[in-house]
């Protein structure tokens, strides 16, 4: 669209350049032509000399008859149109070109005065070297002074502990220097690709790669380097500042450049005194994929040029302590990391990270975040700043063994509601020897009172977290005292301890045991172990939690200051595993049902009425599966898995019918390992569930099916195709027959082979399979299809060809293809499976969805939940066995979108081999 949006410009920019007088068009038409021979984006250019040629022919003439004046306008108007500023048109009668003296023409004495004159190396006291190169020498000159340039310069340089190298006066050079240049500063290696440089006047591509040998030392890729650019720098010096930034192998400090090219002509237009000046080459970079040209190259550091090497030299200061920065983390790291699995990985991918491009404190401290967690995915190790480092909470302090007979009042608070409903509210959670003494006073306020209760409300929503070893007596008085569980396990890295949590058998108190339900309510400031408690609660499928996602702080983590740094490392020093043995990262729990905190008693209420009906739901769709499944063995132990979810607590997450049809959805696919069964909920009853009889059409609305069915082409060789996107009920095909074989059967019945397209056919009505398929056999014998056992009815059902169809058969000799996508389902999927079970057709595309032949919809109990279940299963002509509840696998595996083009393909290898037999 731009390139057509320049096109259009052109000749409206040429009407603006009208005038009078005889020279003016054949000086613009010169003009293109000089651009389209020469300038570097000749795609930009396409119909520009067509479009100016319609211009003048229109009986536009260009009127500016003052040659400067044309010229200046001419510039802008092609500037603007190309978008490039480097083309300029200028009328100089008296123009007489320079011509620069060829290095190759000077003598060795006059290139080392070059060199000596455009190179200036000092190493400071502190062993950091300083180049300063002017020009950037091509291949050839760098070959004459091989032997000068490596005493004098690159073997000093390579002596270096890091090295600022200076192009803000570099002006000039010569891009085939530029391989050594890069190779100078790379380790010996394959030969990597550092430029592309495309020339229009040859329409030739050079590419530049490093060396895989240089003469003399190499500087490497492991010490420092600095470029120091301004806005004079320009050509080879950009070329060279470009691809040390773009390979991360250097910090580029000062200005951005100026932007030049790699190559700039002047050319006479024709035989006047008018110049255009056109890039006739450009550069293209490997890794980003654009130039230097036109928009220079950016520094990492911006500064004005006469700072550059004040700011280089402490940038380099302050990188010396990067190593001793790193090695500090590291060291934190493997002392107090909690993941002792993950410490070796993570010291070795530190040992090994570039850090280059590091320039500040803050850089290595966000470039330390950076891989840490690439690597480790632990949100809890957190690497910044001081000034952005978080600070850690205070422990709280013990109670006072005197305040004991009060703290029970002050910490928990009790009531008991309507409708058997207990409600407990705790904002901190004391330590385990403080609960120990304050049991019996929680007995008597807390655990007799409520455990005559049904629900058990536990509010933590302003709970800011305490000691996590109390969590195992709390947790204690809400399970069962046999069998023993493990709670959750506590590894600390500072003591090098692990500790197991279990149910405490020395527990005084009732306990409120593992039947009833519980509900947790939570909001944004529980913290610490009281997201320890919710995030149990739903581990042990003990509870219900709700309200608002919890804040994230465990308090599991401490904060060290790495030497002599400003960088601080948080670390994770506990380890918190839960019953599964998965440890628990953080990021704040998800309650169950989320809602705001102000509404999650409200909410509570919803979910306890509820959860009074969920086990009856539960054991209906068990139920229901028992009675109707296809398989009843299947049916029996899924039923029986339902049940035992339900008694270990796996239903107390679902809050309403939409997740309870879900669990069970995924539950009984789970059990049965068939996809075909959901659950789901529908306020009215669903149209399934209706009796269904096919509307019969009129002889007006055949035509309208027969369109909307069927798609025929034929294809070359005689191929014929048919698409059909909806199996038809048998009644409708009888109905639309005549039509059907006159306008789409008659066309194809004559083809040599034929290709069946079911990818668009998600099934529809299994009444018309045996009609379709029968089209496909021979008269003679009646072919078995497939044997329907009917859960239902217990009845076994042989599904035939018929005796006798109406118009012509294809018969049983000429091949049939059938095309198949992850869509194709249902009655279309056992259609094409027949086909494929009695080798009467090859399938060609992806499996198949794997759907049944026949669903029944139940509602569960009086809810408005139902269950389509399968109550028909499909027994194989060929071995008698069912057929496999998952998709049918192709002959021919392809993207369902290439699978026409590769049935065509079969079928002419297939032609062709038959052609050269005969």
């Amino acid at each position: 669209m731009a390139r057509t949006a320049l096109l259009l410009a052109v000749p409206a920019m040429l009407c603006l350049w009208s005038a009078g007088g005889s020279f003016q068009p054949a000086l613009v038409l010169d003009m293109a032509k000089v651009l389209l021979d020469n300038y570097c984006f000749p795609e930009n250019l396409l119909g520009m000399q067509e479009a100016i040629q319609q211009a003048i022919n229109s009986g536009e003439i260009l009127r500016i008859t003052d040659r400067k004046t044309l010229a200046g306008v001419l510039s802008a108007g092609v500037q603007g149109a190309l978008n490039d500023p480097r083309l300029a048109v200028t009328f100089e009668p008296s123009y007489v070109p320079v011509t620069t003296p060829a290095l190759s023409l000077m003598s060795r004495e006059q290139l080392v005065h070059l060199v000596r004159s455009s190179t200036k190396l000092e190493v400071f006291d502190n062993g950091v070297g300083y180049l300063r190169i002017d020009r950037i020498i091509g291949r050839e000159t760098a070959a004459k002074l091989g032997q000068f340039l490596q005493d004098n310069v690159w073997n000093k340089v390579a002596r270096t502990k890091a090295l600022i190298f200076d192009l803000r006066y570099s002006i000039g050079g010569e891009l085939s220097g530029m391989p050594y240049v890069i190779s100078f500063f790379s380790d010996p290696g394959p030969p990597t690709l550092i430029e592309t440089i495309y020339d229009r006047p040859s329409n030739t591509t050079r590419k530049l790669w490093t060396l895989p040998r240089i003469p003399g030392l190499r500087y490497g890729k492991r010490k420092d380097l600095i470029v120091l650019t301004s806005k004079r720098t320009n050509g080879a010096a950009e070329a060279v500042a470009s691809a040390l930034k773009n390979r991360n192998r250097a910090i580029v400090i000062g200005e951005r450049t100026s932007g030049g090219s790699v190559k700039v002509d002047k050319i006479r237009i024709d035989r006047s005194g008018f110049y255009i000046t056109v890039p006739t080459a450009r550069s293209s970079n490997p890794v980003t994929g654009q130039s230097w040209e036109v928009n220079g190259v950016s520094p990492s550091v911006s500064v004005r040029p006469k700072e550059a090497v004040t700011k280089a030299k402490a940038l380099l200061a302050a990188r010396e302590g990067i190593p001793k920065a790193v090695r500090s983390v590291s060291n934190l790291i493997k002392r107090y990391y909690a993941s002792k699995d993950k410490v070796k990985v993570l010291l070795n991918h530190l040992e090994t990270t570039d850090f280059f491009a590091v320039i500040s404190e803050e850089d290595l401290a966000a470039k330390l975040n950076y891989e840490l967690q690439s690597v480790c995915e632990d949100p809890r190790l957190i690497i910044k700043t001081t000034k952005a480092a978080p600070v850690a909470a205070e422990d709280p302090e013990a109670p006072d063994d005197s305040n004991l007979n009060t703290l029970v009042d002050e910490v928990f608070k009790v009531q008991i509601r309507p409708s058997k409903t207990a409600y407990l509210q705790f904002d901190r959670f004391l330590d385990a020897a403080t609960l120990s003494k304050l049991e019996d006073q929680m007995v008597q306020k807390v655990w007799e009172p409520i455990r005559d209760t049904d629900n058990l409300v536990i509010d933590l929503r302003s709970n800011s977290g305490g000691p996590s070893e109390g969590l195992s007596i709390i947790l204690s008085y809400l399970h069962d005292r046999a069998p023993p569980l493990h709670f959750f396990t506590i590894y600390d890295s500072i003591q090098n301890t692990t500790t197991e949590y279990r149910t405490s058998p020395a527990i005084r108190g009732p306990t409120y045991g593992s039947k009833r339900n519980i509900y947790v309510l939570v909001g944004c400031q529980t913290a610490a172990a009281g997201e320890e408690f919710a995030y149990l609660m739903q581990s042990l499928r003990r509870g219900t939690v709700i309200g608002e996602i919890t804040s994230g702080n465990l308090l599991h983590s401490r904060s060290f200051l790495a030497e002599g740094t400003g960088i601080v490392a948080t670390v994770p020093v506990v380890n918190f595993v839960d019953n599964n043995g998965e440890c628990w990262l953080g990021g704040g729990v998800v309650p169950d049902a989320i809602v705001l905190a102000d509404e999650a008693e409200e909410m509570a209420d919803e979910i306890i009425r509820f959860h009074g009906e969920t086990h009856g739901l539960v054991e209906g769709a068990g139920q229901i599966l028992e009675d109707h499944y296809a398989l009843p063995e299947v049916a029996g132990k899924v039923s029986s898995d339902l049940r035992a979810k339900w008694q270990d607590g796996s239903y107390r997450s679902v809050v309403d019918y939409e997740s309870l049809a879900s669990q069970l959805t995924s539950d009984l696919q789970e059990a049965s390992g068939d996809h075909r069964l959901h659950v789901f909920y529908c306020d009215v009853e669903p149209e399934a569930m209706m009796q269904e009889y096919p509307k019969i059409p009129s002889n007006d609305e055949a035509g309208y099916i027969i369109d909307a069915l069927c798609k025929i082409d034929l294809l070359p060789g005689n191929v014929g195709y048919l698409r059909v996107d909806m199996m038809p009920d048998v009644e409708v095909l009888k109905v639309i027959g005549p039509q059907l074989i006159q306008q789409v059967w008659s066309k194809l019945v004559n083809t040599r082979a034929l290709v069946l397209d079911m990818r668009y056919n998600t099934g529809g009505h299994s009444s018309a399979i045996p009609l379709l398929c029968t089209y496909l056999f021979a008269p003679e014998p009646l072919r078995h299809l497939y044997t329907v056992f009917d859960r239902s009815s217990s009845s076994m059902s042989k599904v035939m060809t018929l005796p006798q169809v109406v118009g012509q058969r294809y018969g049983s000799e000429k091949d049939v293809y059938v095309l198949t996508s992850h869509m194709t389902g249902s009655a279309a999927e056992v259609f094409t499976r027949t086909l494929s079970d009695l080798h009467r057709a090859t399938v060609v595309g992806e499996p198949t969805i794997g759907g049944s032949l026949s669903s029944g919809m139940y509602q569960i109990g009086s809810s408005i939940l139902y269950a389509s279940v399968p109550n028909q299963v499909v027994l194989s002509a060929v071995s008698g066995k069912l057929w496999s509840v998952s998709g049918l696998e192709p002959d021919a595996a392809t993207q369902a979108s290439d699978a026409l083009n590769v049935a065509k393909r079969i079928i002419a290898a297939k032609q062709l081999k038959q052609d050269s037999k005969s």
